[in-house]
């Protein structure tokens, strides 16, 4: 396998990237990057400096990834999802002075392995989305996402059960849950969601 990165991109030289990784058109890849293996990175998406990403992590076109944001293996962000890093944002000083790097702290998204996050939803700093939990298309997380959650709404909130094939668990009874499409089954106890014992990562 190679790195396939298209001519319009723009990947810092400074940037690790994994095997068999791609970068499409017009992205940008900043310094100090770190990707894992089989990595896509799709049409004008952002990587801001230092991002970290696993193996076989997708980021969909014009999906903005900023600066301290994790991304576990196999993490999907899709199109024009963006992971903010400013906790109280602002574009001057109190004194009118324009900001600087040094005037503020970076605060960082980590996303768990297998997790997804919806066209256009939007993952406010500090936040951390659980493992293979999926936050719907224009939701927006002011707050951490169980594993296997699926969330959804502004704020978003938790609405189904989801399992690591990505499709609402059915619920059986008594806290145990159902993947229809895995057959896999899973337990809840006091909000959390596990999978059945000795089936576990």
């Amino acid at each position: 396998m190679s790195v396939r990165i298209v001519d319009t991109a723009d990947v810092d030289p400074e940037a690790q990237i994994g095997d068999g990784s791609s970068i499409w058109h017009l992205a940008q890849v900043r310094e100090a990057v770190r990707m894992g293996e089989g990595c896509v990175v799709g049409r004008g998406a952002y990587i801001g400096t230092g991002v970290q990403m696993g193996d076989h992590c997708k980021v969909q076109n014009y999906a903005l990834v900023y600066e301290p944001a994790v991304l576990e293996d196999g993490v999907f962000i899709g199109p024009a999802a963006v992971l903010t890093n400013d906790t109280f944002p602002r574009a001057v000083n109190p004194d009118g002075t324009l900001k600087s790097a040094h005037d503020w702290e970076a605060v960082g998204v980590t996303i768990r392995r297998g997790a997804s996050v919806g066209a256009r939803a939007v993952c406010v700093a500090p936040v951390t989305i659980g493992r293979w939990a999926t936050v719907a298309a224009g939701a927006v997380v002011t707050r951490d996402v169980p594993d296997y959650a699926l969330v959804a709404g502004v704020p978003a909130r938790r609405i189904r059960w989801v399992g690591r094939a990505g499709v609402p668990l059915t619920d059986l009874g008594a806290g145990v849950w159902q993947c229809p499409r895995t057959g896999e089954t899973y337990h809840e106890a006091d909000g959390v969601l596990t999978r059945a014992a000795g089936d576990e990562e």
